[in-house]
């Protein structure tokens, strides 16, 4: 075990019935972002704005190297106001053991940072509605939360599912603040932040 899936690093206590490590809260007044940055983009940033945080919405090719090499990242990313915990992919056609480690990778990393002191504010996945069972397992009540609904708008099945993940969101994290990362904002319910999906910087409008 010393040498594998980080555990050399650290094997933190976890919660639920796969031992999932948790995020701690980070509240609005904690943070001050009004522009997000894609990691894609850390290493070649030489000074970030005060006022920047860094998201991982992207795909998981551009960030596995936080969780294969988790300790040479710490220093890019704490240029930065805070941070999304990446969003490694639950995709519905994945088996589930890999979506569950997938949630497991995000919150080793998420813990990790936060042990660093980063300031990490959790993004929120789903799948299908049996995911629900362990999908949340780790993630804070009353915190500041990220969620995306790129690229699940495609159809009415999918659009529905998101929808269904989102309302159970609420009702199990009542989040303080919600992150919204997306094309276009229909009328979501909770206390919502609109960032407009882009490449390279984005800009939060309320």
């Amino acid at each position: 075990m010393s040498q594998y899936l980080n555990l050399q690093d650290r094997l933190y206590p976890g919660v639920g019935d796969y031992d999932i490590p948790v995020i701690a809260p980070t509240q609005k007044n904690e943070i001050n972002t009004h522009y997000w940055l894609g990691f894609n983009y850390v290493k070649t940033t030489v000074k970030a704005a005060p006022n920047t945080g860094v998201h991982f919405f992207l795909d998981d090719y551009q960030f596995e190297r936080v969780w294969n090499t988790p300790n040479i990242y710490v220093p890019y990313l704490r240029k930065f106001n805070c941070v999304l915990s990446p969003e490694f992919s639950v995709y519905v056609n994945f088996p589930r053991a890999v979506q569950i480690f997938n949630h497991y990778r995000k919150h080793w990393c998420a813990a990790y940072w936060q042990e660093n002191g980063l300031k990490v504010i959790p993004t929120i996945t789903w799948g299908w509605k049996d995911s629900f069972e362990w999908c949340f397992d780790g993630e804070p009540e009353g915190s500041v939360v990220a969620v995306s609904n790129v690229g699940c708008m495609q159809n009415k099945e999918m659009r529905k599912l998101f929808n269904e993940g989102y309302e159970e969101m609420l009702r199990r994290l009542q989040p303080e603040l919600v992150l919204f990362y997306a094309h276009t904002l229909d009328d979501y319910k909770g206390p919502v932040r609109y960032i407009k999906y882009m490449n390279g910087m984005t800009e939060e409008t309320e």
